[in-house]
C-alpha cells in the first residue's frame, strides 16, 4: 500500500520508525516530513500529507502530533480526508470497519512507540465492508461533506 506520512518535531521519532518497518513489509511512503532538525506546524504537514492521498498519489495517511487531535482536525478540514484519532485497538480497528477512514492520527505524548507499530500494522491490515451495517451511515458522511 503506498501511504502518506507526516508529523511536526514531536512525532519525527514516531515517523520514521513506522517508515522503516513497514517498508520492510512491502509498503510504499510519501514522506512530506518534517525532518530532522525541522520545526513545522501540524496544520502545515496535516495539509501537505492529505493532498498527496486526496490527489491520488496515495491510499492512505498517517499523521503523528503530540496528542494527534490536531492532526485530526486539520485532516478533516480537507475534502476527502476522514481522519481518527487512533490510541487504542478497539477505536482504530472500528476507524476501517465502521467508519472507512483514510487517515490515522496518533500523539506520540499519549502512546508509546510499541502501541503506534501495533496500532499501524492493525489499520493497515483492514478493508471497509461496503456490505457492512455502517455502509449508510458513511455514506451519510459523504453526502454531509458533499454539501460543504
Amino acid at each position: 500500500m503506498r501511504i502518506a506520512i507526516g508529523c511536526d518535531e514531536l512525532g519525527l521519532a514516531y515517523k520514521d520508525m513506522i517508515i522503516e518497518n513497514f517498508t520492510k513489509k512491502g509498503h510504499e511512503f510519501t514522506d512530506v516530513g518534517v525532518f530532522e532538525g525541522e520545526k513545522a506546524n501540524y496544520p502545515s504537514v496535516a495539509l501537505k500529507a492529505v493532498k498527496r492521498m486526496t490527489e491520488g498519489g496515495c491510499e492512505r495517511c498517517i499523521l503523528i502530533c503530540g496528542t494527534g487531535i490536531g492532526m485530526a482536525l486539520a485532516a478533516n478540514k480537507i475534502k476527502g480526508a476522514y481522519a481518527a484519532v487512533c490510541h487504542d485497538i478497539y477505536s482504530t480497528q472500528r476507524s476501517i470497519l465502521s467508519n472507512n477512514c483514510n487517515t490515522m492520527c496518533m500523539g506520540a505524548l499519549v502512546i508509546g512507540m510499541k502501541t503506534a507499530e501495533t496500532l499501524v500494522d492493525i489499520w493497515l491490515g483492514l478493508r471497509f465492508d461496503p456490505n457492512c451495517r455502517s455502509f449508510e451511515k458513511v455514506q451519510e458522511i459523504y453526502g454531509i461533506e458533499a454539501l460543504q
